[in-house]
């Protein structure tokens, strides 16, 4: 990962006009003396916010300069301060979001097909959240602001900048609808709309980044859109490396890091991950996240590769929290002692998953993680599987297993690329819809012909010696409506169960569905040359009722595939691994978490209590490799070993949270 630092803390400091005596209590050493108590290293602070006020003092528009500001030189100082103490200082602006724009320059927001402001996240007044078009003269503003920042802070001093909230919108403005006329795209058609909106956003991406480079090549770049996903691949080199906003309980959920930081890891940029040490949501004065909570998202980004970040918001007076920032220091040690084991690394995979996001249509800003990839995600995490999520023009040579999660679009490109990885001896799964050519119907992948829907919303599986091993032989439920298929060339390694009929009509049996009717149906798993295919849409079923059977199945049918798995254990599915190998070296890095999330509340997920476990113990798979030495991390005390059938086996007394294991 480069110098990227590890123990980063993002500090909002949006701060109202009507709260007096702004930063009236910052005192620059005591600053500084938190944050390195605290073990962080790098901090974001805040040139302008989104209320539109500034907090240096600006030579091009002193007019913005918080007008309760008391200290006008605080984001000098917050860098002067901690540069003296070797703790980085990216510089933080808003982009898409300004309340002074709101109400003096109504002409710069978007608008939508009424001519009202959009407010991209739905929120009463009063706010800050109308949405600026960035086809507007407020470009030139922006970079009149930045030049401006320049010029106050000094190239030198600057070690890079934030740049927050780039929204893709569906803009009705007459400079988008005339932008888009030139591009041949139909301004009457939202799909187009917000097609040129992504366009417009990379060109502006691409300017920006071109002129901070040519004023500050050193800087750090880095826009934020609260998710990263296969849009961003066309402005890449707008970015010096990529930071993944996704704090769990703010709306992104617990699902979210998983699946975007093992996509964002392929795209060639440092990461950092960044979650907030509020209980909620940015803004959320006087709140701490629980410590278990904390723990598992900072050391679930070392275990998948990222870098840390912590959101706080500073609070108006200036001054910093002691609570925020012991629990801060706390994780953040740990970060310390480790983070030499966790640079310089890349994840060892066997296994890469299609995201159906390349395949979205385009529509409103959305966190972008489909159902069925949670499902996905959740089930090989739980199996303790080692994946990535790839896209179709990633390279998938390199994984043993590709998986295509439910609704992944057919196209001939991407059929002929997976026929020719299988003809080399790579392994797929494909599930209900994801590469199904509606129109030809037959599958030469699958070696099945699609008929159509399933006549039944639900219908059954019927399990057997080899999918569904270890379950009862006989029915079980599937809540979700699959495909009806035919086999031409495959095996059937499991067949479905039709019910008596559909709760339709006057048809209707109990408080649900009917019961199976012992007839068996078409089948619900099949097998051509080294390519199994479900029926059903079984990662969107278990994202939706988690059914342990489905894991079962699919478990089954990875088994059937693969030779081996890198890493297996005996401890409960509630156990995740990740298996990192280090660059240019032969070393591998075992992080093992044990954290449960939990709904406690009407509104969130999150992590209160640390259960430990007891006599885990673990195989990872090392082939032919010689083990010199297993090492726990930071300890490095040694774990006694034993090597059989190219598998290296351990046991370890105690797990209590996070475990870190060196392997050379």
């Amino acid at each position: 990962m480069g110098k990227t630092r590890y123990r980063q803390v993002h500090l909002d400091f949006h701060t109202s006009e009507y709260i007096p005596n702004v930063a009236s209590d910052f005192e620059a050493e005591e600053f500084v003396k938190t944050l390195k108590e605290a073990n962080v290293n790098s901090i974001s602070c805040f040139a302008r916010c989104h209320h539109g006020w500034l907090y240096y003092p600006s030579k091009n528009r002193p007019d913005l300069i918080h007008p309760n500001l008391e200290n006008k030189d605080l984001l000098l100082e917050q860098i002067e301060a901690c540069h003296q103490n070797d703790i980085k200082v990216p510089i933080y602006t808003t982009v898409q979001w300004d309340a002074y724009i709101m109400r003096n320059h109504p002409e710069w927001l978007a608008i939508d097909e009424d001519g009202g402001f959009i407010n991209s996240q739905g929120v009463p007044e009063p706010h800050f959240y109308y949405t600026i078009c960035l086809n507007s003269d407020y470009r030139q503003y922006f970079k009149e602001h930045l030049q401006d920042i320049i010029n106050v802070v000094k190239s030198d001093n600057i070690d890079g900048f934030f740049l927050d909230i780039l929204f893709k919108v569906d803009c009705h403005c007459e400079k988008c609808f005339k932008e888009m006329k030139k591009k041949d795209l139909n301004t009457d058609i939202k799909r187009d709309r917000i097609a040129y909106s992504l366009i417009m956003l990379d060109e502006f991406r691409s300017e920006i980044s071109a002129f901070i480079k040519e004023r500050v090549p050193h800087a750090g770049i880095f826009y934020n859109s609260s998710h990263v996903g296969p849009t961003a691949k066309k402005s890449l080199d707008s970015y010096t490396h990529l930071e993944l906003e996704s704090l769990p309980s703010g709306g992104w959920g617990y699902d979210h890091f998983p699946a975007t930081m093992r996509y964002s890891r392929n795209l060639g940029k440092d990461i950092i991950g960044m979650t907030g040490k509020f209980h909620t949501y940015w803004g959320d004065f006087h709140s701490l996240k629980n410590k278990a909570a904390m723990e598992f998202e900072v050391y679930n980004m070392l275990a998948l590769g990222a870098a840390c970040s912590i959101g706080d918001q500073l609070h108006p007076s200036g001054k910093l929290s002691k609570a925020a920032y012991d629990l801060i220091g706390h994780v953040y040690g740990r970060v310390k002692e480790v983070e030499a084991y966790c640079a310089d690394t890349k994840p060892i995979s066997e296994i890469g998953v299609f995201t159906p996001e390349e395949f979205y249509i385009p529509g409103e800003h959305n966190l972008g993680i489909h159902p069925a990839l949670i499902g996905a995600v959740r089930m090989l995490q739980e199996l303790s599987y080692q994946f990535d999520i790839i896209d179709s023009q990633m390279d998938f040579e390199k994984y043993k297993l590709v998986i295509l999660p439910d609704v992944i679009d057919y196209s001939p490109e991407l059929e002929q690329k997976l026929q020719a990885y299988v003809k080399q001896g790579g392994k797929v799964i494909g599930t209900y819809e994801s590469l199904i050519d509606k129109e030809n119907k037959e599958s030469k992948l699958y070696g099945n012909a699609y008929i159509g829907d399933s006549p039944y919303d639900r219908n059954f599986i019927m399990p057997n010696d080899t999918i569904g091993k270890d379950l009862y032989k006989e029915e079980y439920i599937m809540y979700i409506k699959g495909a009806e298929i035919k086999s031409v060339q495959s095996e059937v390694l499991m067949q479905t169960v039709q019910p008596y009929f559909n709760r339709e009509g006057e048809t209707f049996c109990s408080h649900q569905h009917a019961p199976s009717s012992k007839e068996l149906g078409y089948p619900a798993v099949t097998k051509h040359n080294q390519v199994i295919y479900f029926s059903h849409p079984i990662f969107r079923l278990y994202r939706k009722n988690s059914p342990s059977w489905c894991k079962s199945i699919m478990r089954d049918a990875i088994e059937n595939l693969l030779d081996h798995k890198l890493v297996r254990h005996n401890g409960p599915s509630t156990l995740l691994t990740a298996l990192n190998g280090k660059e240019g070296s032969q070393e591998k890095i075992l992080h093992a978490l044990h954290y449960i999330t939990e709904k406690r509340s009407e509104d969130i997920y999150t992590i209160e209590d640390i259960i430990p476990l007891h006599h885990i113990e673990f195989s990872i798979f090392v082939g032919e490799q010689n083990v010199k030495s297993v090492k726990v991390i930071p300890e490095l005390t040694d774990v006694n070993y034993s090597l059989k059938d190219n598998y290296l086996n351990i046991s370890i007394d105690r797990i209590e949270g996070h475990f870190m294991m060196q392997i050379e």
